[in-house]
């Protein structure tokens, strides 16, 4: 990857409407995220009726409702996916989903996708994992609420069932929402590079746009953001996501970023060469030197322009003759 690879997570802030879906993605775009992602589930298959919601669903959703009926509620069914996929393939960005059962995985791979994204629920079901890793595709996988050990293991249940390392980045991630900036622990980014030798990214559940551009700064190759049309919707995502304005500053940011991170060559750039002479100094005359004189502390100095012999010449130049006349702030030549 050249550059971040941002993606716009949607989720499931369709709120089971296509329509609705259609305007996400236009704005997705126009924010220029490479990406878009929705999420893949049958409910029967994903949350028991006794689950409970998550306490920050409980704040944002009915308390009376249960998990599985927020959640049935919000299913994308196999036309959804194929319109969805044809919308993003015409206007130009690339469509993902996470899936979160095993039926979501067998149709995703149908229907084409090359990037399969694992949320951070499911990175300890071994039999997702198994049937993830032999696909052989390129592969996100988010760890919220994990440790290294974790990670390791499934990462060898990837690798070993046929996924190339190479091909998986890891996303660096709390699943708290919002997440707090003293929950952050950006840093454990680096460590997950560092421990398994993979790229890595941040998925960003906090408010505002600084930490995600913090990661790409640190060298994340993704960054995933959830986002929606308007925070004050109804459903469970929309508080803690940002809207499309948010969406392209963090874009924009992000983009600038890169370029400002640059190839680590320290050298002066073009654009700055210009000012060595402005900016730099010369030994010079502080007063009149006749032909013969010694250059001595009494009659040279260092002062701009820069285009003269360099101060770091002084002990080479003191003490030496002039060879002919100086005025006051010539400059000094051998």
């Amino acid at each position: 990857m050249s550059k971040t690879f941002i993606i716009a997570e949607a989720g499931v802030n369709h709120n089971g409407s296509i329509e609705l879906a259609f305007k996400l993605i236009d704005a997705a775009k126009e924010a220029g995220s490479d990406a878009v992602k929705f999420q893949s589930f049958k409910a029967d298959k994903l949350v028991s009726i006794k689950a409970e919601k998550a306490e920050y669903q409980k704040q944002t959703t009915d308390v009376s409702e249960s998990q599985y009926e927020m959640i049935k509620k919000l299913e994308l069914s196999v036309d959804d996916h194929k319109k969805l996929i044809e919308y993003c393939s015409k206007i130009g960005i690339q469509f993902l989903s996470s899936p979160f059962d095993l039926e979501s995985i067998d149709l995703l791979n149908e229907l084409g996708l090359v990037i399969f994204k694992i949320p951070s629920g499911e990175i300890t079901n071994l039999s997702y994992l198994k049937k993830i890793g032999k696909l052989k595709k390129n592969v996100i996988l988010s760890t919220g609420m994990t440790d290294l050990g974790e990670i390791e293991d499934a990462l060898d249940v990837l690798t070993g069932n046929g996924t190339d390392l190479k091909n998986i980045t890891v996303l660096h991630c709390n699943t708290e929402y919002p997440t707090q900036f003293e929950d952050v622990n950006l840093t454990a980014m680096l460590t997950i590079k560092k421990a398994f030798h993979v790229k890595v990214g941040y998925s960003d559940h906090t408010q505002g746009i600084e930490v995600a551009i913090a990661a790409v700064a640190l060298g994340a190759k993704v960054i995933e953001k959830h986002f929606t049309l308007d925070k004050n919707m109804e459903g469970p995502d929309h508080k803690a996501s940002m809207e499309p304005s948010e969406l392209e500053q963090m874009v924009s940011a992000i983009r600038n970023i890169e370029k400002a991170l640059g190839n680590g060559i320290k050298k002066p750039s073009p654009s700055e060469l210009k000012n060595k002479l402005i900016a730099r100094k010369s030994l010079v005359a502080i007063k009149d030197i006749k032909n013969g004189e010694r250059f001595t502390v009494e009659n040279m100095g260092i002062k701009r322009p820069g285009n003269g012999i360099s101060p770091m010449r002084w002990e080479e130049v003191i003490g030496k003759t002039a060879n002919r006349n100086f005025a006051l702030d010539d400059l000094i030549e051998l």
